[in-house]
């Protein structure tokens, strides 16, 4: 290309893979969404290597696996120096960098990583918050702000949002995204990074959404024959409004997985107003790409919110349009793994920039072309306290570290998961060569996974390794 092209760069944010119209959802609509994946590509086997935000964020932000940058948990409070960042490094070549919406969910909030400026919000309460202090501004004095119906952060329960939808924290996000590309500087290219909370909890989409899924209904959750999910109606572990396994039934559930589709929805019907062939962005210019950094439960198995391995918390959207001297097919669907440390190769090969050696992810953008070549023959996923997995988009093979329990999937004839063959001996040569392939990738980790060549349960799991950053005294660290 001649120019650099502008890149739009959109991260939801507890977003499954499965939970888009192209991917055959029986009952959500995503048609802008879908769209980009039909002017461009999608790759069916995208996966976020730590599934929680704050690390995923990280292999965002630098092309680092988990295990390089250092983060292979949930950790609050880190102060974290990556020699290179994306938004660094595109910045020194000429681009404005412009961040909008939920924050980078790194310490402290305010910190650029290379962005000109910044847009926050957060679901967490007692942060520097744009959003928040602009609904305080525009929405009713008794309204009770952002939490004003009820629902928190981490709550499986749902309502309408109870205040005027143009109020919602999408609608905010989408607002000043077409702001800043009103007032960017015309002369440079410029890279957007768009933000969405949504479809995070809290579980309040506008009214016509979660009505929408409440008329059409929903489909169930899937429950594997290996699965142990807790009573109906009782919660194990942590706050019961908020648990990691909860078994719902009837309204509840049916509320929450409305509540879920629902916010998903409105994010797409919100994207047409930046993403249209008549008054903003398309591909003809602007490279558009979509992801999120982590994906939800749902119910799935008897469990909601993310950090385990399975495909619903795992794998995540991940969709590309640009310019046609990129040279990317409409309609493309590419099913090599691919994870979030890809993302920035992939950004500077596609403006002709060169990928510090820093970066542990490889450049998306031949596969994009339709080269066939593995981009990379597994994946290692991760996140402590819990397990170990890998996968080549075919199989995948769990360990769990606490007590070196195993399980393996054929993600080809079983794609929901629905039966552990670890047990089956016509899988027992398959299962132990994955088994040692995870013992030579954990060999040289300071927990001490591996002794003797072999893997070993019950090693301290922390979510910080000793280069990952330096904690505050605030910090915490949760088990999701």
């Amino acid at each position: 290309m001649s120019e650099r092209p502008n890149i739009l760069l959109i991260v939801t944010e507890q977003h499954r893979g499965d939970c888009l119209g192209i991917e055959g959802h029986p009952v959500l609509l995503t048609p802008n969404m879908d769209a980009i994946a039909q002017r461009g590509a999608r790759f069916s086997r995208f996966y976020s290597a730590c599934p929680s935000c704050i690390a995923a964020r990280r292999s965002i932000l630098c092309g680092q696996d988990p295990q390089t940058h250092g983060l292979v948990g949930y950790r609050d409070g880190v102060l974290w120096d990556p020699p290179h960042t994306l938004p660094g490094v595109l910045r020194e070549n000429g681009y404005q960098t412009w961040f909008v919406g939920r924050s980078l969910h790194q310490y402290p909030q305010r910190k650029r990583f290379g962005y000109d400026e910044m847009e926050t919000t957060t679901s967490e309460t007692g942060e520097v918050n744009d959003y928040a202090e602009w609904l305080r501004d525009h929405a009713p004095a008794d309204s009770g702000g952002w939490y004003g119906g009820g629902v928190m952060h981490n709550d499986w329960t749902a309502r309408p949002w109870h205040l005027d939808e143009h109020l919602h924290q999408t609608n905010w996000t989408i607002d000043r995204a077409l702001r800043f590309l009103r007032r960017r500087d015309p002369t440079c290219p410029f890279f957007l990074t768009l933000s969405l909370i949504a479809s995070h909890p809290p579980l309040q989409p506008p009214a016509f959404y979660f009505d929408r899924y409440l008329r059409t209904g929903v489909p169930d959750p899937v429950m594997g024959d290996w699965c142990n999910p807790p009573e109906p109606g009782t919660a194990a572990g942590g706050d019961p409004v908020s648990p990691v396994r909860i078994n719902l039934t009837g309204e509840a559930l049916l509320s929450a997985r409305a509540g879920y589709y629902g916010l998903i929805n409105h994010i797409d019907d919100q994207l047409r107003r930046l993403i249209n062939p008549v008054t903003a962005l398309t591909p003809r210019d602007t490279v558009i790409m979509l992801t999120s950094d982590h994906g939800e439960m749902l119910g799935d198995h008897g469990m909601w919110a993310k950090s385990v391995a399975y495909e619903p918390s795992a794998r995540v959207p991940f969709l590309v349009a640009g310019p046609r001297e990129l040279g990317i097919a409409p309609g493309t669907v590419i099913d090599q793994v691919a994870t979030h440390a890809d993302i920035m190769p992939t950004l500077l090969d596609m403006a002709g920039i060169d990928i510090p050696d820093s970066v542990d992810g490889r450049s998306l953008l031949p596969a994009l072309r339709g080269d066939t070549a593995p981009v990379r023959d597994s994946l290692h996923i991760e996140h402590a306290p819990r397990q170990h997995a890998l996968t080549d988009g075919h199989m995948k093979y769990i360990w769990r570290s606490a007590d070196g329990r195993e399980q393996l999937f054929d993600l080809d004839a079983d794609p929901e998961e629905r039966h552990d063959l670890a047990a089956d001996s016509a899988f027992g040569e398959r299962l132990a060569r994955w088994r040692q392939q995870l013992v030579a990738r954990l060999a040289e980790r300071p927990e001490g996974f591996v002794d003797g060549g072999a893997l070993v349960p019950g090693r301290p799991y922390g979510a910080l390794l000793p280069h990952g950053g330096t904690p505050t005294p605030f910090l915490r660290e949760r088990f999701l």
